[in-house]
C-alpha cells in the first residue's frame, strides 16, 4: 500500500483491468456464440488477465462491466436478438436485445452498442470471459465486433 501525504491510498497490486480487441472480429453470423478476442491490455494491475480471462487472485466481490459494439448488423427482422454474456465459474449474468427493421435494412452498416455490469462473486482461481450470441428466426449477413469495445473489473471486497 501507498499513502501519500494527502492521506490518499492506492494498492499497486489490487486486482483491475481494462482490455480492448486488438482489432475487429469480423463475420460471425446468426446462431453463433462467440468469445469476444480481448488482445489489448491497456493495464492489468496485478497479472491477472490472459487468453482473453480474469482469474480471480483472491475471493471476493468484483465488479465487472464491458461494452460491446457489433458494427454491420444488416438485413435483420423483429425476430433477431444479440445478447452478450459474462460467464464466471459460479453464474452467467447477460443483456438481451432486439433487433428490428428500425435499427437494420438491406443497406447495413449499422451500430449498436450492447452493455453490462455486476457485481459477481468470485473465488480464488474463478474465470471470467465474455461472449456475444447472435440470435433468431431469420435475417441475413454477418456482424462484427468492433474494436471500441472493453472490458474492465476489479475487486471491490
Amino acid at each position: 500500500m501507498n499513502i501519500n501525504a494527502d492521506g490518499s491510498i492506492t494498492k499497486p497490486l489490487q486486482p483491475a483491468f481494462l482490455v480492448k480487441p486488438s482489432s475487429t472480429q469480423e463475420n460471425f453470423n446468426q446462431g453463433q456464440v462467440i468469445t469476444i478476442d480481448f488482445g489489448t491490455e491497456v493495464f492489468d494491475n496485478n497479472g491477472d488477465f490472459a487468453s482473453n480471462t480474469f482469474t480471480a487472485p483472491v475471493t471476493g466481490r468484483y465488479a465487472l462491466q464491458f461494452a460491446i459494439q457489433i458494427n454491420d448488423i444488416s438485413n435483420q427482422d423483429s425476430s433477431t436478438y444479440y445478447y452478450i454474456e459474462m460467464n464466471t465459474s459460479n453464474r452467467q449474468y447477460y443483456n438481451l436485445s432486439s433487433i428490428d427493421q428500425a435499427v437494420g435494412s438491406s443497406s447495413g452498416q449499422y451500430y449498436f452498442t450492447l452493455s453490462a455490469s455486476c457485481l459477481a462473486d468470485m473465488d480464488a482461481n474463478d474465470t471470467v470471459t465474455c461472449r456475444v450470441v447472435h440470435g433468431g428466426t431469420s435475417g441475413t449477413g454477418p456482424s462484427d465486433i468492433s474494436n471500441n469495445s472493453h472490458f474492465s473489473g476489479f475487486l471491490v471486497c
